[in-house]
């Protein structure tokens, strides 16, 4: 079993790299004097995707690479994971978001200080690098996307762990110390990237708690200019609906097997 130093430090490290990617791309997308602007949500849910592909590698040899409150949740309603544990995944992954999130402002600092407005261009919303929200805003229908967006996340996973072969050290749902081919985590990368494509339009897809609120706290205390609103009314929907998600895919599990 993974140790909780482990566990603390590969979360952290691994949960760092996917926001630095994912925010990256959002904000490479959005930002004036960016080489990707308006690369498009094609360019968006591909960031998203090979971040996971970075950081769960990332992580995997330590914590099994989780590097999301849902996945941790899931897994342990499973049996997969000790929830003696769950506490310092959930706090690494915390702490690895918000860091990544710092990161990937200081990258972007420049354009992010161009967003004043007194080049001529007119300031870009910035939440949306950071943190989820959605296209129309009904918290009942935007919770239920979240919930099955993330169900679409974590229950594949879960059963990609019973394939012989695929799984990478104690990924959620693999025998414990079976260390196999690691097509898991590149399965699971392109899961993400088919539910940006597919689910993520209603609301922007955070189907992780760690990836949106961490983020958002950062936007509220990074010095940005223009930044505008944190959104704090909408922040408690892409924390519950991912967590409604992963225990209803850990029952579904349970019940299959």
């Amino acid at each position: 079993m993974y140790s909780n130093g482990d566990i603390f430090v590969g979360e952290v490290i691994g949960t760092a790299i996917l926001i630095l990617f994912g925010a990256g791309v959002c904000a490479a997308v959005t930002l004036h004097y960016s080489k990707a602007k308006a690369a498009g949500w094609v360019a968006i849910a591909f960031g998203w995707g090979l971040g996971v592909l970075a950081g769960a590698y990332t992580a995997a040899p330590l914590s099994g690479g989780h590097l999301n409150p849902a996945v941790t949740i899931g897994s342990a309603v499973t049996d997969g994971t000790e929830w003696s544990k769950v506490p310092v995944y959930l706090a690494a992954q915390m702490i690895g978001a918000l860091i990544g999130a710092v990161l990937a402002w200081a990258l972007y600092y420049a354009q992010f200080a161009a967003n004043d407005g007194r080049a001529g261009n007119a300031p870009q919303p910035t939440l949306g690098i950071f943190s989820t929200g959605p296209e129309i805003r009904n918290p009942a229908a935007n919770l239920v996307s979240e919930i099955i967006a993330t169900i679409g996340l974590v229950l594949p996973l879960l059963f990609f762990g019973k394939n012989p072969g695929i799984g990478i050290g104690q990924m959620p749902g693999a025998q414990a110390g079976v260390y196999g081919s690691g097509i898991n985590v590149l399965l699971v990368a392109l899961l993400v990237v088919g539910i940006g494509l597919s689910l993520g339009g209603p609301t922007g897809y955070a189907i992780n708690p760690a990836r949106d609120l961490a983020p958002r706290i950062a936007h509220a205390l990074l010095p940005i200019p223009n930044k505008g609103s944190s959104d704090w009314s909408y922040a408690w929907i892409p924390v519950a609906g991912p967590l409604i998600g992963a225990v209803l895919s850990g029952l579904v599990f349970n019940a299959a097997f």
